[in-house]
């Protein structure tokens, strides 16, 4: 029996990155954003986040576990906005 597993050349997996990038951003098209739910209506939006967050039992959540993972993932949160801010800034926009 050989040693090496044979793999088809066939579908999504097989394909080069640019050519599933590509494929993967259509779906983000698909739909225009007037129509996206969440975008005409926020609160539905909020909604969702809240009952996502209720499905976790409160001494499963990950943050409240470990407060100091809690931290780290605001630092990162303030420094993307931060950093994101000032290239705007600098580049004229809002």
């Amino acid at each position: 029996m050989p040693d090496k597993q044979q793999r088809s050349n066939r579908g999504f997996a097989s394909m080069d990155e640019s050519k599933q990038r590509d494929i993967a951003r259509k779906g983000g098209e698909s739909v225009p954003n007037e129509k996206r739910s969440f975008s005409r209506n926020p609160q539905l939006a909020a909604e969702a986040g809240r009952k996502g967050g209720r499905s976790v039992a409160p001494e499963s959540r990950s943050f409240s576990r470990d407060p100091k993972l809690a931290a780290e993932a605001g630092r990162k949160g303030g420094e993307a906005s931060h950093s994101r801010r000032m290239k705007n800034a600098e580049a004229g926009q809002r």
